[in-house]
């Protein structure tokens, strides 16, 4: 990993590289992705078929769309029992946590006949992708669909790309059943965002999509937000480990290289107050990568996007990490709670040399839906929130409305707004 001074021109330089990962700068396929979400739309059916055929090479149908219940029951024989039952543990926690989170609505009563509040209301239905052909991700299945199961979301669908031989990974299906999923589509890409988007004949739309996908799920999930929520449209993985001289640069090294395995525009930067952990952290990387799976990848996600940054103070060190604002922000110094409370942009934070990405990923039980990008400034975790509408409750009184109803007319003829005034006024005649 190169290793680099930390100063603004480094820092701006290394902005512009990482936001060039942006799905928003991906024009090219724009075009691409909206042919294939005005098909579906116009098409149905027709459209989702002929896509799965062209881009997954499976032939579906509407008679083996909607994954069967026969199907979950096969799929959970072949899951290992060991495996079945890290799944539940792990969903113990992520239930646990996202309970913590939950809305409830409220109202204020007060002795002048105002009654002031706010109703919450589960999403009735949410479309959940999840990735699938060369690998399973039951750890987005069930991080996705749990937080709208707890949140009170009563339908449910899932739309993953099937494999050439049509079916779904055994794995991906349990994590399903077990987390709480109502339907289950074997549909991938840009079309599978579509279909939940507008319906077809065979998938009935949702009102809100989530989930991660690649580019074309991505670019898939802003064409047709409006139509539909969607969560966020995330761009590849990255992570930042925050460290001073009492770091162990075996373990900063394992971590970034946990992230940097996901595809080669995966981003793994450490920020360090010291140039001998800089060496060091480089140093381990070189000896781990050669003896991961995912070399080539590693290699290639480190060259384009792998940095050590050395700062002359964990002042400068803390307003980069700011700056960068990562989805995964890791703090491994002397001090880590401390400063924690100095970080401003993250999507999770972990704190401690034992609290390694990979524990928030499957077990811990907060969120790994992060954002990405810089996102981090303005955007939140994916959380029960996502899968709640608020709405307002007013409740007046004739006689709290008379105390304030001259108020209201005066702000609503400041606006010129006639009609507002007098449909306060004409509730009180007698003082007009």
């Amino acid at each position: 990993m190169r290793i680099v001074r930390l100063d603004e021109a480094s820092k701006q330089n290394i902005l512009a590289d990482l936001l060039k990962r942006d799905p928003n700068n991906y024009d090219a396929y724009a075009d691409t992705v909206q042919e294939i979400v005005n098909s579906v739309k116009r098409d149905g059916d027709k459209a989702v078929f002929a896509y799965t055929k062209e881009f997954d090479k499976a032939d579906i149908n509407p008679e083996n769309l909607k994954v069967t219940e026969k199907e979950i029951e096969e799929a959970m024989k072949e899951v290992d029992p060991k495996l079945m039952e890290i799944l539940r543990k792990s969903m113990k926690n992520i239930r646990q946590y996202h309970e913590k989170q939950r809305q409830y609505s409220w109202f204020d009563s007060k002795p002048d006949g105002t009654i002031l509040g706010q109703k919450i209301t589960p999403l009735e239905s949410v479309g959940v992708y999840v990735p699938g052909g060369k690998a399973a991700y039951p750890s987005s299945v069930l991080m996705n669909i749990i937080p709208a199961e707890v949140a009170g979301v009563s339908r449910i669908a899932m739309v993953t790309p099937p494999g050439k031989d049509g079916t779904v990974d055994p794995v991906t299906l349990t994590a399903a059943r077990l987390a709480g999923v109502t339907e289950v589509y074997k549909v991938g890409g840009a079309q599978a965002v579509a279909a939940l988007a507008f319906g077809t004949e065979s998938i009935p739309k949702v009102n809100k999509i989530v989930g991660p996908g690649n580019i074309f799920v991505a670019l898939a999930k802003k064409a047709v937000y409006g139509h539909v929520s969607i969560d966020s449209i995330a761009g590849p993985s990255e992570i930042l480990v925050l460290a001073d001289e009492s770091a162990n640069p075996r373990f900063v090294a394992a971590d970034l290289l946990s992230q940097a395995e996901h595809d080669e525009l995966a981003s793994a930067i450490l920020v360090t107050t010291s140039m001998e952990l800089a060496k060091q952290v480089s140093e381990e990387i070189k000896t781990l990568t050669e003896k991961l799976s995912r070399k080539p990848i590693i290699e290639k996600s480190l060259d384009n996007y792998g940095y050590i940054l050395v700062a002359d103070t964990m002042r400068d060190a803390i307003a980069a990490v700011n700056e960068i604002a990562p989805e995964h922000l890791e703090i491994i110094t002397r001090n880590p709670f401390e400063d924690m409370t100095r970080i401003h942009n993250a999507g999770a934070i972990f704190i401690g040399e034992y609290s390694s990405e990979p524990l928030g990923d499957y077990f811990a039980g907060p969120n790994h839906v992060l954002p990405t990008n810089g996102t981090a400034k303005f955007f939140s975790a994916l959380s029960t929130d996502d899968f709640i509408k608020k709405s307002s409750i007013i409740y007046y009184s004739r006689e709290a409305l008379e105390a304030i109803h001259e108020d209201i007319e005066a702000f609503a003829e400041a606006e010129h707004l006639t009609a507002h005034a007098n449909s306060v006024r004409v509730r009180f005649p007698q003082k007009q």
